[in-house]
């Protein structure tokens, strides 16, 4: 992808600078405790990063979906704990966001302590871009950091709006959004062939966009999950209680088409793990099916071995590979099958690899495989859009010749 005009922060001068720096500590809790701090680490070599060059950190994420106002379920407390113990430095945390001793918190900051602000989302402006929100967000910093790839896909205020107060040698992306940006956006160059894309999950309504700039990019498609039922829907067979998109079927035939046109090949799955309910328990309340169809009141909840062995060779086969997207409902050892062994061949596999985030870089977790993957993205969604649009709206507003600078 065009990276031109971006500025990343190992380009920047830091020295004295306050630096705001928006992360995505959106972590996975139970409760008080985070599940999953994967994010909080990969955000900590630019924090280091910002510190080791004498700037002053003030680090702002945003956690759930409290809807515009404060709740103390969706404090950034859990975080400020885990981020001190991770990096050993002492994380303030303000009270609100309306805090009227940030500013001195920040001036007073000692080379051990940062600065985390409260979830951002505590603001109705921050989902809304509300642009005095920005810019009350600015008027806390010197210098802008983006590090939070996993929302860059949003216009959202600390985001897209914010960035506008900063211009030539005060904004850049950060070291984590940089590997982002390399890794995707090689997807999206020239990638080296046969590439392969790997994609699962519910819902082709989800993915039309991608599905449709993948077919012109990639050699294949490896489709699984409940989406592969709507397309196998398309092309006539019967999916039984599997869960078909009857509203996308007409789109899942003219990807079909369009594939057959560009001479690229869509590779469905040829058997199933099949049950008659979602809920099935046991290992006997599951069967395989002989061929492509599933009988009336069974539902496909994963794809089966042969699927398994024609997947995993075309995955062998590949020098590029992207997944996106669970084979089945994998949150079940009956039907894990299918996802565990795609994210075991793709670990396995030569080609260079790229899981795009969400439940995929889950299922590698859960696989014990994500220190073997090339690159695993911390967004999901946002992964995806790049992908199909080429760009995101955070990557273009940290261009020196986008209308802000």
């Amino acid at each position: 992808m065009d990276i031109t005009g971006i500025s990343f922060v190992d380009d920047l001068k830091l020295k004295g600078k306050k630096v705001f720096i928006r992360v995505d500590f959106n972590v996975p809790l139970n409760g008080s405790e985070i599940t999953d701090d994967a994010r909080i680490r990969a955000a900590i070599p630019t924090i280091e990063y910002v510190v080791e060059q004498g700037g002053i950190p003030i680090i702002a994420s945003h956690l759930g979906r409290p809807k515009g106002t404060p709740n103390p379920k969706y404090s950034m407390e859990p975080v400020a704990l885990r981020l001190a113990k991770l990096t050993g430095y002492e994380v303030i945390l303000p009270e609100s966001l309306h805090d009227p001793v940030i500013p001195t918190l920040i001036a007073d900051i000692k080379p051990d302590q940062v600065v985390l602000l409260e979830n951002l989302r505590f603001h109705p402006g921050e989902e809304k871009g509300d642009p005095e929100f920005a810019k009350s967000l600015a008027d806390l910093a010197d210098i802008y950091i983006s590090d939070a790839f996993g929302a860059m896909h949003r216009k959202h205020a600390s985001v897209y709006q914010m960035v506008q107060h900063f211009g030539r040698g005060t904004k850049a992306a950060g070291l984590l959004v940089r590997d982002e940006i390399r890794a995707l956006g090689g997807l999206l160059g020239q990638p080296a062939k046969p590439f392969v894309a790997v994609m699962g999950g519910a819902k082709v309504s989800d993915k039309i966009g991608v599905l449709t700039s993948l077919i012109e990019k990639v050699d294949k498609v490896v489709i699984g999950g409940a989406m592969a039922y709507t397309f196998l829907a398309a092309q006539g067979h019967n999916m039984g209680a599997s869960r078909v998109e009857e509203d996308q079927i007409d789109t899942a035939l003219k990807i079909l088409q369009r594939a057959a046109k560009l001479g690229k090949e869509i590779v469905l799955p040829v058997d199933h793990r099949i049950a008659r309910s979602f809920d099935a328990k046991r290992e006997e309340d599951v069967q395989v099916t002989s061929d492509i169809a599933i009988s009336e009141g069974w539902m496909g909840l994963d794809i089966g071995p042969k699927s398994v062995e024609l997947f995993v060779s075309e995955i062998a086969e590949a020098k590029t590979i992207f997944w996106n997207g669970p084979m089945g409902v994998f949150e079940s050892e009956l039907f894990s099958k299918g996802t565990m062994a795609v994210a075991h061949a793709i670990a396995d596999a030569k080609g260079f690899t790229v899981i795009g985030g969400g439940d995929s870089a889950s299922a590698a977790k859960v696989a014990g495989v994500e220190k073997k993957v090339d690159h695993i993205s911390t967004g999901g969604g946002a992964s995806l859009e790049l992908i199909e649009n080429g760009t995101l709206p955070g990557i273009e507003a940290l261009r020196l010749n986008h209308p802000f600078s």
